[in-house]
């Protein structure tokens, strides 16, 4: 049997107690350590103790292997890295705090780390998304279920520890859950480890989210900046990751602030080209996202309203990413 621990960030929501849940009830070998980090912004300032209190109830006999660490409320990167220091153990499984763990989760584990040969550095386990049946999913949910297909995800993610440490462990300037696991994983291929898919299986529900969450999400251009920092501008294909829309994003607010600027001084010709190219590439957009969903008016709503939005909020991220990290090296000058 190989010993693991389960390192598992939290900023203590809802779901938490979900997650212990399915952890406690799976089949299989028990964990040797369970490590929250507690990651509220409030946590060095005495938190409200009764949520996590609840979650921590569920875990049965499990509670006495537990151990709760403040974070330091700088996003999952480094809560994982607070978690990391504190294991023991030959490998350590990332869990978030949103999923659930399969009923013979344990057992499943177990076997994907006893398979793992020795030049394989990690061992994701298989996330699957349920949608609602009957209708055609959101926006939401579908950006939601693009996670199963994520190559790394840390969702469920098994590293050995002593492999994880030598590399530095997640970037820390990575705030947020977006990218950070695949820079880690790049990091790791380009050292000569390998990271083999398991066969383990974890539920990723999709949470409620409010009408704006797709702007916000947008905030993952700055870390895309970051990316092409460290690992080049090839960066997507060696990520096997979709390149996204930033390019079209630009194209349309770049349009609608020529427009602007335009009407402002007089030229109203070449500003009504500009805006027709703006409102051009705002309907396509918006019209690629309703199509695939159920096209109630809400949804409609929420769709219009926020592509609106996103084209702009996300060429600002990139381009404020791009500034912060400007004189970020390329890993593997800092490996040098």
């Amino acid at each position: 049997m190989t010993p693991y621990a389960v390192v598992i960030p939290t900023l203590v929501r809802d779901t938490l107690a979900d997650c212990l849940a399915a952890l406690a009830a799976a089949r299989g070998p028990r964990p040797e350590r369970i490590v929250l980090v507690d990651d509220r912004p409030a946590a060095s300032a005495d938190p409200d103790p009764a949520p996590l209190e609840h979650a921590l109830s569920v875990l049965g006999d499990l509670r006495a292997r537990t151990t709760v660490l403040p974070g330091e409320a700088r996003g999952p990167a480094a809560a994982r890295n607070t978690g990391l220091r504190a294991v023991t153990e030959p490998w350590v499984v990332f869990v978030d705090d949103d999923v659930q763990v399969g009923p013979h989760w344990c057992a499943q584990l177990q076997r994907d780390l006893d398979e793992a040969t020795p030049d394989t550095a990690g061992v994701p386990g298989v996330i699957t998304v349920p949608l609602p049946g009957g209708r055609r999913p959101t926006d939401w949910e579908r950006g939601t279920a693009g996670l199963a297909r994520a190559r790394w995800i840390t969702a469920d993610m098994a590293y050995r520890t002593d492999v994880l440490r030598r590399a530095g462990g997640f970037d820390e300037r990575f705030p947020r859950a977006h990218r950070e696991d695949a820079d880690l994983a790049l990091r790791l291929l380009d050292a000569g480890w390998r990271i083999r898919r398991g066969r383990r299986t974890t539920l990723h529900p999709v949470r409620a989210a409010s009408r704006w969450a797709s702007v916000h999400t947008q905030r993952g251009h700055a870390d895309d900046a970051l990316m092409r920092r460290l690992h080049g501008a090839d960066w997507w294909d060696k990520a096997v990751s979709p390149r996204g829309r930033i390019r079209r994003h630009a194209a349309i607010t770049a349009a609608g602030a020529a427009a602007c600027a335009l009407a402002a001084t007089g030229h109203r010709r070449a500003a009504a080209a500009c805006a027709a190219g703006w409102a051009a590439g705002t309907a396509e957009f918006a019209r690629a996202r309703i199509a695939p969903g159920p096209r109630t008016p809400e949804e409609v709503a929420t769709v219009l309203a926020t592509s609106v939005v996103i084209p702009p909020a996300a060429t600002w991220h990139r381009l404020a990413g791009a500034w912060r990290h400007r004189h970020a090296p390329a890993w593997r000058e800092v490996a040098r």
